[in-house]
């Protein structure tokens, strides 16, 4: 991965590298693995080049967040973009590595801002200190430098999720395999949400959607999505036009 990229910076915390790694185009934060765990348009720091950060943001479609939870901060690029995407809304990101945190504010763009928390802790503990209903999206991100987190497949892990999210709120899953049906993790999903969705992308990630309530689905080419493209160039229509239901 790295033959046609620069290392502009790496460093060691407890649970391994951290590296930085720059191309013409793009930057990189890698755990030093076959793996990119974010990914900036170096141009513009704000804008998700991974297919499945884009997809996972898709939930805003349907109603416009005034409070974010991301679980799994990375390099930034959930944050940054729903920080420019809605000027009125908080975004709280949850981090693990101290050291990651260090590196999304230096070298991703991630804003210095009111709007925006950065809590260092264990995702699950964080969310079990979060009030009921206090969140309208959480974005659950939680990988290592090769895998996805088990914490992601766990029913407590769900039913936390399911607490703090708001009555109309959306839970946008990076699953590492797309599940099996009649599986308990979907058995355990449907007990606490409505409605399911899934997104395959093009790198085989699974994002699937969890919604609180039943809600209309938007086509591909609904106006709405094309505001949001003027405002954040993602490509939304294209990106509603892969979800499925689950």
């Amino acid at each position: 991965m790295f033959n046609q990229g620069e290392i502009i910076h790496h460093t060691k915390d407890a649970l391994g590298s951290i590296l930085v790694i720059d191309y013409r185009k793009h930057r990189v934060l890698t755990f030093n693995s076959a793996f990119e765990q974010s990914k900036i348009d170096r141009r513009r720091p704000h804008l998700p080049v991974h297919e499945y950060n884009r997809a996972m943001m898709l939930p805003a479609a349907f109603a416009k967040p005034r409070h974010v939870t991301i679980l799994g901060l990375g390099g930034g690029v959930m944050a940054s973009a729903f920080h420019h995407l809605y000027p009125n809304c908080h975004i709280h990101a949850v981090e693990l590595r101290p050291e990651v945190v260090a590196v999304s504010r230096e070298f991703f763009g991630l804003p210095e801002s009111d709007r925006l928390t950065v809590t260092i802790a264990d995702a699950r503990d964080a969310l079990s200190k979060l009030p009921d209903a206090s969140t309208d999206l959480v974005l659950a991100d939680l990988y290592s430098g090769d895998r996805m987190s088990p914490a992601q497949a766990q029913r407590l892990f769900i039913d936390q999720c399911s607490r703090v999210l708001s009555p109309n709120g959306w839970l946008p899953l990076n699953y590492h395999r797309p599940p099996e049906p009649g599986s308990v993790y979907l058995r355990q999903l449907r007990q606490r949400f409505s409605k399911l969705l899934m997104f395959r992308s093009k790198t085989n990630n699974t994002v699937i959607y969890a919604s609180k309530q039943p809600f209309e689905a938007l086509h591909s080419r609904d106006p709405a999505l094309l505001a949001l493209e003027q405002q954040l160039p993602i490509d939304w229509r294209k990106l509603m036009a892969k979800v499925t239901p689950l």
